[in-house]
């Protein structure tokens, strides 16, 4: 992808007015025509929340001034709409609020547009398409298939929370089990209009309400898989959990006091990634996922699809020490599928050299040495060296 520009110029963490958000990813959008972004490059760009620029996106696709290219993972582009949008004037203040009185007005659950929940058990044996049209192979959970696991838990109504180490293939089960899911990817500044939805001005300088991923999935019946829920403020992640516990409901105090109830086939399911910095797992929300999953590397797989055996004695030695405390990272199946393709590329030593390199400086120097005594090379991280000529 080549180097964005853009005209906007926020300031991070700076008060937008309404529809400024709107219009700042639609700037970026029109001026790279061709290029597909996610919600995660252009919240890099913005510096704003990933949470935050997919409901943008989300909008601007809703309103056809953007277009979606891809769904998993998301990617946007630009259209004949997109200019329009972001030429329009900011506005510095949130609009004022609704002229008519805030009264509780209960909304509806639209028809599902999905089957609302899949068979208890479908006796999954092989490998299980996800929509991004990889393959996910299923691992034993209980006894049977972990995609079959899961969906017993959406047939019973039981939350899931899945935690272990990220690149463990953790999105990559839910995925799998849950096709019809929506995704809110939590970080520690998604907010409360992240999960519900806030108004946005209109390219005729109205204003709407645009309903977010929670609220949709409620109404459609679907899988809310919020990412990294541990890394989300907890006065923010509470307005899930009345959507997940008898009350099937959540008010949208911002929309003139909305209830939005469930339909039937609405599921909540969570990620957790321990050792990430900030993520902390509170009795609040541990309480609401009542089946909760370690997920760890799959060696066995890796050697299946054909990562190279040593690289994989280096990833199960550092897992052990990493298990023991005597270091705090270990490469997952996420990089030892790196490994591989850096490797059938470059070759084993660019391979072995950029997973020293991946390690964090504060286990670099035990990775090396786990990697030396395996290759029998010592190898330094990938740097650039004199001018090639």
């Amino acid at each position: 992808m080549t180097s964005p520009t853009t005209s906007s110029a926020p300031v991070a963490g700076a008060r937008l007015g309404n529809g400024e958000l709107r219009r700042m990813v639609a700037r970026v959008l029109a001026d790279n025509p061709g290029t597909d972004y996610s919600p995660r490059e252009i919240a890099k760009l913005l510096g704003h929340s990933s949470g935050a620029i997919g409901n943008a996106l989300a909008a601007l696709v809703t309103g056809g001034s953007a277009e979606q290219t891809c769904a998993a993972p998301r990617r946007y582009r630009a259209n004949a709409g997109t200019a329009a949008v972001a030429a329009v004037a900011p506005t510095p203040a949130a609009p004022a609020a609704p002229a008519a009185p805030r009264r509780a007005r209960k909304t509806t659950p639209a028809p599902a547009a999905s089957p609302p929940a899949p068979p208890a058990g479908r006796g999954v044996t092989g490998p299980v398409t996800r929509p991004s049209g990889q393959l996910y192979h299923p691992r034993a959970l209980a006894g049977m298939a972990d995609v079959d696991v899961l969906a017993r838990m959406r047939a019973n109504e039981m939350p899931v929370l899945l935690y272990g180490p990220p690149g463990t293939g953790k999105t990559a089960l839910i995925e799998a089990a849950y096709p019809d899911l929506l995704t809110v990817q939590g970080d520690a500044d998604t907010t409360v209009a992240d999960f519900v939805g806030e108004y946005i001005q209109t390219p005729d300088g109205r204003y709407e309400f645009v309903h977010g991923p929670l609220v949709r999935a409620m109404r459609e019946g679907r899988v809310l898989f919020v990412d990294d829920a541990t890394l989300i403020p907890p006065s923010v992640l509470a307005v899930v959990y009345p959507a997940m516990d008898g009350r099937k409901e959540i008010v949208i105090k911002a929309n003139s006091g909305e209830v939005i109830t469930a339909a039937p086939g609405f599921f909540v399911v969570a990620g957790h990634n321990p050792g990430v910095h900030g993520a902390i797992l509170s009795d609040a929300l541990s309480s609401r996922f009542g089946f909760q999953i370690h997920v760890s590397s799959d060696f066995e797989l890796a050697t299946q699809l054909g990562v190279p055996a040593n690289a994989i004695r280096v990833a199960r030695n550092l897992a052990t020490r990493h298990t023991k405390g005597e270091i705090g990272w270990a490469p997952q199946l996420r990089e030892l599928l790196a490994f591989k393709k850096i490797a059938d590329t470059l070759g084993i030593a660019t391979a072995a050299a950029n997973l020293v390199g991946t390690a964090p400086e504060d286990d670099r120097a035990i990775v090396a040495g786990v990697v030396k005594s395996v290759f029998g090379t010592d190898y330094q991280p990938l740097a650039l060296g004199t001018r090639f000529t």
